[in-house]
């Protein structure tokens, strides 16, 4: 979860009143977050959030924000996102944007200077925003200027690496961006985003000068915000276009909240987009929705009325409208979160508070056992702690390359996968559809531990399956693996053997090909006339690519089977 770092007297400014730490820690239920720490020589507080949709509070403007408008029963709306007036600023994307990255959005910020606190936390929001929300740079970075400094119109195109040289920030030289890209840490770190292009963003205003070099650095001579500096010019460049303009809403409503005023820019784009091809930022995305009282109601267990809801979601800063049966909301503009009525519901129950609610005794009395697959599976548990094997918790989300890349299996009928919409980290980017990469994952963390490695792990796996409900089936599974220098297929097919043995599960193995194994060493798992898994000998190549020095074997099959 994010945990974010605020000051006391910066948090008390934006909300507009004093406040001691102990009505901080009152507050922050409104805003589902929790004090994890407090520096009383510092008056640092240091908040987690719970909320991973609201990229909105992961920042000290955000959470004073939400709480100042729960407190005030409404937020005023920011008139730049209603503004009707055309835009004084351009920024024009260059033809050829939309294979590399195709979006950018940007505005002004006028008349407030920046203080100690608020670069910290726009550097702190910064980071928050282009690391978590935008996947670590790749569908979202952002940049700050000296707007003073900056000639318009600015161009968003591609050059080649080596036709120009800036000076990125953190260094006194001036470079070329496959410079940077092979000896700044910057280019180091997120280079990999743009490994694949042979030509590279690049922001430059009509003087020529460079902006920055998104999404690695900034050039030293424009991007480098410092204390006292007046007028900002702010960008966001990246893949998805919602995501890019939502992060500079956030931006423009944070500063809007330290005093500045927030011009809008216009960007012209040689294609079309979903907002068109002249979009003038910052800009509202959010369409009004519908909604059923009854469904609020029912959700939170009680009635409240049309009134009641209508003033905790205005207090929430929602813009409603109600009537006798429904509710129509719209989420302000630096919110994009709204997915199902239960998030109003939520939004609701967090404005009045949870505590306004009655608790409903359980009307029914019951009694809980273990199912029958839970049985199974403590069997197969106690079977294989037995036989010597150690048991491996792992998550049941991977990143697509541990489970495709790494198990070569890239461009193949195994690498059908149930993948996440809307993901916050490419670490966990897909549900596994097999618990061997968590084992391999583990076996090349531990080289350092005397061998034999024995692993195993029984846990649930997600198989891609459009005739099932939700595009996708769950399936619990058994997988163990041996490394050592001896280890082999008849090695592990010995503990095959003895756990079908003692589990009474009739089987047979059937020689096939998988990529992740060597020709002729793997078999498929047969019981009761069903393909239920795998065994052999990983690949060379497998081993390799989780840099896994020793022989490794492994098997793996679907445990519900065996019991039809």
């Amino acid at each position: 979860m994010p945990t974010i770092s605020i000051f006391q007297k910066d948090f008390c400014r934006l909300v507009g009143r004093n406040a001691s730490m102990s009505d901080i820690e009152q507050w922050m239920p409104y805003v589902k977050g929790e004090v994890k720490d407090v520096s009383q020589d510092t008056g640092e507080v240091r908040v987690e959030l719970q909320d991973t949709n609201r990229p909105d509070l992961w920042c000290v403007e955000g959470i004073a924000r939400q709480i100042r408008s729960v407190l005030n029963k409404g937020m005023p709306p920011y008139s730049f996102f209603s503004d009707k007036k055309g835009a004084k600023r351009r920024i024009q994307v260059a033809q050829g944007m939309e294979t590399v990255r195709p979006y950018v959005a940007a505005c002004v910020s006028l008349g407030y200077a920046m203080t100690a606190e608020g670069l910290d936390q726009c550097i702190q929001t910064q980071e928050k925003l282009a690391d978590a929300y935008g996947r670590k740079r790749e569908t979202v970075s952002i940049g700050l200027y000296r707007y003073s400094s900056i000639s318009f119109p600015v161009t968003y195109g591609l050059v080649k690496p080596d036709e120009i040289r800036f000076t990125p920030l953190g260094f006194e030289e001036k470079m070329t961006p496959h410079e940077i890209l092979t000896v700044h840490p910057k280019g180091l770190e997120y280079g990999s985003i743009l490994a694949e292009c042979d030509r590279l963003p690049l922001l430059w205003d009509s003087d020529g000068q460079v902006l920055s070099f998104p999404p690695i650095i900034n050039s030293r001579e424009l991007g480098e915000v410092q204390q006292g500096d007046t007028d900002l010019f702010v960008e966001v460049t990246g893949t998805d276009l919602s995501m890019v303009v939502l992060a500079l809403n956030i931006f423009a409503c944070n500063l809007a909240d330290r005093g500045a005023t927030i011009e809008s820019v216009n960007i012209t784009y040689p294609y079309e987009t979903e907002f068109g091809t002249t979009v003038k930022t910052p800009l509202s995305m959010n369409q009004s929705q519908r909604i059923s009282l009854e469904a609020i109601e029912q959700a939170l267990g009680m009635p409240l009325g049309s009134e009641a809801i209508q003033e905790a979601l205005a207090s929430y800063g929602y813009l409603v409208k109600a009537t006798r049966q429904t509710v129509s909301v719209t989420l302000p503009a630096f919110r994009n979160d709204f997915m199902h009525v239960m998030d109003v519901a939520e939004d609701v129950a967090i404005t009045r508070g949870y505590d306004s609610f009655s608790p409903i005794m359980p009307q029914s009395f019951t009694v809980g056992s273990l199912s029958v697959e839970e049985q199974t599976s403590d069997r197969v548990r106690d079977l294989l702690v037995g036989f010597g094997f150690q048991e491996i918790f792992s998550n049941i989300m991977a990143s697509h390359q541990e489970l495709v890349d790494r198990m070569r299996i890239a461009d193949t009928e195994y690498a059908q996968l149930v993948e996440v919409d809307n993901l916050m980290s490419q670490t966990y980017a897909c549900l596994r559809p097999s618990i061997l990469p968590c084992l391999l994952r583990v076996e090349a963390l531990s080289p350092r531990v005397f061998y034999p490695h024995l692993l195993f792990e029984v846990g649930e796996t997600a198989q891609l399956d459009l005739e099932a409900n939700a595009g996708s089936r769950t399936t619990l599974s058994i997988a163990a693996i041996s490394a050592n220098s001896g280890a082999n297929f008849s090695e592990i097919h010995s503990y095959l053997d003895l756990l079908m043995y003692y589990m009474v599960w009739p089987y047979e193995l059937e020689p096939v090909t998988h990529p992740s194994f060597l020709e002729g060493r793997v078999g498929r798992i047969r019981c009761h006339g069903h393909s239920v898994g795998y065994i052999g000998e990983f690949h060379p190549e497998v081993l390799e690519a989780w840099q896994i020095d020793m022989p490794t074997s492994g098997f793996e099959f679907e445990i519900r089977k065996p019991e039809a």
